[in-house]
């Protein structure tokens, strides 16, 4: 007898079910002001997007209080400052941004007005977005016999040798010939012209795409004295979606900034498309190869490629590059990067991370051809923009200092098979050391030098791009869809009312501004939840009882739905990773205790366990080293990216103990002694002199090795909390456990490629059977997993 709403089929022809759906959102809308009647707003800084504002209602017509009580999207005076280089690889970096005013403002790219030009007048307002992007500033690129330097670089004319397709008497045609495939990748200029009519088109089309594109404007300054001293710059993002290509260009240029060289992974069929993109600086993948590793597999590729790169910076040129934070794919473009500066080929140069976040992140396919672009264009005419887009251009950085700091140690990597096989098989020589991902960088990008690198030098690389992908993650914004969506998964999986979720909104958005991390959404509460159910919409179901005021919303249990949602969540995994792989660590502590059987509240006081089996209370007393080896362990597990690779695992252990004490988790016990820790001189052998000589020797050595224990507890504002972090790394090590089970029923030897598809299959058809648990079935989760066990053996 409830009321039910399906939101995956919108278009509904009953009238009197129309009528139904619509009394249920107004049942949601009137508990939503409810709510905000009880608590105070957020953002109160922040303009919402303009899906939001031209609205004179709701969408289902229903009008609300326009007074409501509004606070400040920040802890104290200022929003958080984000995008900050890292203060351990970087120092003389992040010296340069102290002392300077930041603006702390953002700029609505798709808000072009008269304003924004130097002309006023009736005219000018229909005409405003063509006058800006005429005044925009281009920086011009002629190619400048590109391809013949290219040709007479020392790289390629080794590979040419090695491979024996040269031309006798060394004929510059036969190196022509076989460059044939890179020419339009060598030849990529920037036109001026094109570029200005490409970017009047990009904010037409992004228009009916999405609601707002803020850019935060908090680093500008520095990116434009960068720019004036000459530097060169190099822009890192982590791959989302194919729109990140066209976006990042676009704000550079709407910003006054040098458009860079964008790398775009995907294969485009249309040659007229083709000849467009590389007339606006997109670097495309050769016409013969559909992915990166299908262009790696070219011995020639490599060479041209690092070639090229030197002639782009020689020239002054900026580059935009993504890397997959799952694969590592695109990283081979900073390893050429760093291999020109180790060989003194470029002086420096300055890395820029930029965090894109989305409100709902678009589709778009590996192969693109004209007609699915026309097919595109044609629909943007029958649809209403959709989301927000907020993007973070961090401060850049020298990547000379942060090679040559030596803080990233990558001495103390070891493989995974060194680092977990002792604790899998029961061993006690237990080491201490960081995983080596060698996976995320190929090793054919080292193809000009003919001689495998040393493991030092390879994995510094893979160390840039680990940092490089952890410090765009940190860059990114919360957005609301993120935020609901975490919550719906990892703490209501079952459903929760209303009024219940914006409680919980609140709170965890205060959680994210205590951990300097920025959100992306405006408005009062009321407004945020209610704009992120709407864009969440296809993927919850929505009911409510006629009795009850109260509506129930539910994550639909579909594999799209879940993967949908995961995909949101991810971000707010990431600002949580501390205190997850703590809480992990906890739950394993805990399911050790409830399998023995052995009630954990008796202390090594010679009790046996089988005299207290079954009294089993929920007052737990942990031992801190034995938490911090089980945080240690879930460590090396972790997908890249999660943890700055400057950081060593065993401090990263340490640090996510302690967030679970800041947060409320646990709490620290205090055992009793006879003799205060802080009385000095009570303590025997206190005042004994010892030599001065001893290398070993420090004054810590006198204090007592005081060994912490703490009890869980349960946070008052979410007594839950334990439980809903947990469920944020769940699906991940559920992935694991599952592939773990299903090797026995593959016929192996396989190809990779295979292997993967076979995983991801069986972790489906898993998911399928249980009905639940969708969120372990993504291809990310499948290639992640089997990642895993090579690297441990298996």
């Amino acid at each position: 007898s409830a009321e039910y709403l399906d939101t995956s089929r919108p278009h509904q022809t009953n009238p009197a079910a129309a009528a139904s759906k619509s009394g249920l959102w107004v049942k949601v809308c009137r508990v939503l002001t409810m709510v905000q009647e009880k608590n105070d707003g957020i953002n109160k800084n922040m303009v919402l997007p303009p899906i939001q504002q031209n609205r004179p209602a709701w969408s289902w017509e229903l009008k609300i209080k326009n007074k409501l009580k509004t606070v400040p999207p920040c802890l104290g005076k200022f929003r958080p400052i984000v995008g900050q280089c890292c203060h351990q690889c970087t120092p003389d970096s992040l010296r340069k941004k102290l002392g300077q005013n930041s603006s702390l403002g953002f700029h609505n790219l798709l808000s072009v007005n008269e304003t924004h030009t130097r002309y006023r007048g009736w005219l000018v307002r229909r005409v405003c977005c063509a006058l800006f992007v005429s005044g925009c500033k281009v920086y011009v690129s002629p190619v400048r016999n590109r391809l013949e330097r290219v040709c007479q670089s020392n790289r390629v004319k080794e590979a040419f040798t090695a491979e024996h397709k040269a031309s006798e008497g060394g004929d510059s045609r036969g190196q022509i010939n076989r460059l044939s495939p890179f020419l339009p990748l060598i030849n990529t200029c920037i036109s001026p012209g094109l570029l200005r009519f490409v970017g009047w088109v990009m904010l037409k089309m992004l228009a009916s795409v999405f609601g707002s594109i803020e850019v935060n404007l908090n680093h500008r300054s520095a990116l434009h004295r960068a720019t004036q001293e000459g530097s060169l710059l190099v822009y890192v993002h982590v791959r989302q979606s194919i729109m990140d290509c066209a976006l990042i260009p676009l704000v550079l240029f709407c910003c006054n900034l040098r458009v860079p060289y964008t790398v775009c992974p995907l294969q485009i069929n249309s040659s007229f498309l083709r000849s467009i993109l590389q007339k606006v600086g997109v670097v495309l993948l050769p016409p013969s190869a559909l992915t990166e590793q299908d262009a790696e597999m070219d011995s020639l590729y490599a060479p041209v490629v690092t070639s090229l790169v030197r002639e782009l910076l020689h020239e002054g040129q900026a580059i935009s590059v993504g890397v997959s934070a799952e694969s590592g794919q695109g990283g081979q473009w900073l390893a050429h990067v760093r291999q020109l500066i180790k060989e003194g080929s470029v002086p420096d140069v300055s890395l820029v991370p930029v965090g894109i976040s989305y409100d709902c992140v678009p589709k778009t396919n590996i192969q693109v051809g004209l007609s699915s672009v026309m097919q595109w264009l044609w629909s943007l005419l029958w649809r209403r923009p959709g989301g927000s887009v907020r993007i973070h251009l961090a401060q850049p950085f020298s990547l000379k200092e942060m090679c040559e700091s030596g803080r990233c140690r990558v001495d103390e990597w070891l493989p995974l098979q060194d680092l977990l096989l002792p604790v899998i098989l029961n061993r006690t020589d237990s080491l201490f050391g960081r995983r080596r991902m060698s996976w995320l960088l190929l090793s054919s990008h080292y193809a000009s030098d003919f001689i495998e690198p040393t493991h030092p030098e390879r994995d510094l690389s893979i160390a840039i791009i680990l940092h490089l992908i952890f410090s765009a993650t940190s860059c990114m914004a919360v957005m609301s869809t993120s935020l609901v969506s975490s919550l719906l998964l990892y703490r209501h999986r079952k459903g929760v009312s209303a009024s219940l979720l914006c409680r919980d909104v609140a709170w965890l958005t205060e959680e994210l501004l205590f951990r300097n991390k920025d959100v992306g959404f405006g408005g009062s509460l009321v407004e945020v939840v209610h704009y992120s159910l709407c864009l969440l919409a296809p993927h919850l179901i929505i009911a409510a009882a006629p009795s009850k005021k109260d509506p129930f919303i539910v994550p639909r249990p579909s594999l799209v739905a879940t993967l949908h949602l995961t995909l949101q969540a991810q971000i707010v995994t990431h600002t949580f990773i501390l205190e997850v792989v703590g809480a992990c660590a906890v739950s394993a502590m805990l399911c050790e205790v409830a399998n023995s059987g052995v009630s954990s509240r008796v202390r090594s006081d010679g009790v046996d366990g089988d005299e207290v089996k079954g009294d089993m209370e929920f007052d737990v007393v942990l031992c801190q080293s034995e938490l911090t080896e089980r945080a240690l362990q879930l460590c090396h597990l972790l997908p890249p990216g999660f943890m700055p690779p400057c950081q060593s695992s065993q401090s990263f252990a340490l640090d996510a103990i302690d967030s679970l004490v800041r947060c409320g988790i646990l709490i620290m016990e205090e055992s009793p002694r006879d003799v205060p820790i802080c009385d000095f001189w009570k303590k025997e052998g206190a005042l004994t002199w010892t030599t001065t000589d001893d290398p070993y020797h420090s004054d810590s050595d006198c204090e007592e090795q005081d060994l912490r224990s703490y009890k869980i507890s349960q946070p008052s504002q979410c007594p839950e909390m334990l439980f809903f972090l947990c469920s944020m790394l769940a699906g991940h090590l559920r992935a694991l456990c599952w592939t773990t089970t299903g090797l026995d029923l593959l016929h192996t030897p396989l190809p990779e490629a295979e292997f993967v598809a076979q995983i991801h299959s069986h972790l489906c058809d898993t998911a399928n059977k249980k009905k639940q648990h969708y969120e372990s079935c993504s291809e990310e989760a499948a290639h992640t997993t089997v990642r895993t066990l090579i690297d441990l053996g298996v």
